[in-house]
């Protein structure tokens, strides 16, 4: 994975997916984590982003899904667990697949990343304001009736 420690900050080259579904968007989160994201995952070196996107939901949810055309790149200056970070964010449309479970909107689908538990609800874009969804600038992007911008920048001490 990209991913390396420099200059006392974390840096991170990340795919995410925005998967839309009755004006609903599906979002995870790391067991024990208080917040909300897109799905997806570090990109590993040599790999296209997008297939970083498939294989994500391929190990975590035993899913195959179409990775579609990217919608937006994100530059995210976060702290997490006491660390700066440093993220680039390539959020990409995807299309899952339509028989599969994953596709019920009322219940929590668990997946797994390495040895912990991830959970994967679907969210009212109406209702994304309510929740800790990150980063905060996607979370207004996706909202009901908002539109998804090319580029964004995010940092730590504008996120609240």
């Amino acid at each position: 994975m990209i991913s390396f420690h420099r200059d006392g900050r974390r840096f991170h080259f990340r795919a995410g997916a925005i998967a839309l579904h009755h004006e609903h968007v599906l979002l995870h989160r790391l067991e024990g984590d208080e917040f909300w994201a897109v799905p997806g995952g570090r990109v590993e070196m040599g790999e296209q982003a997008s297939n970083a996107i498939e294989r994500e939901f391929h190990e975590e949810l035993g899913l195959s899904v179409h990775c579609g055309p990217l919608l937006c790149v994100g530059e995210n200056f976060f702290e997490y667990q006491g660390e700066p970070h440093h993220e680039v964010g390539l959020y990409f449309a995807i299309q899952l697949p339509p028989d599969s479970s994953i596709q019920r909107l009322d219940v929590v689908h668990v997946g797994v990343e390495g040895h912990r538990r991830l959970e994967f609800k679907w969210f009212a874009q109406r209702e994304l304001e309510t929740i800790d969804f990150r980063p905060l600038a996607l979370r207004a992007m996706l909202g009901l009736g908002a539109s998804i911008q090319p580029h964004f920048i995010q940092h730590a001490s504008n996120a609240a």
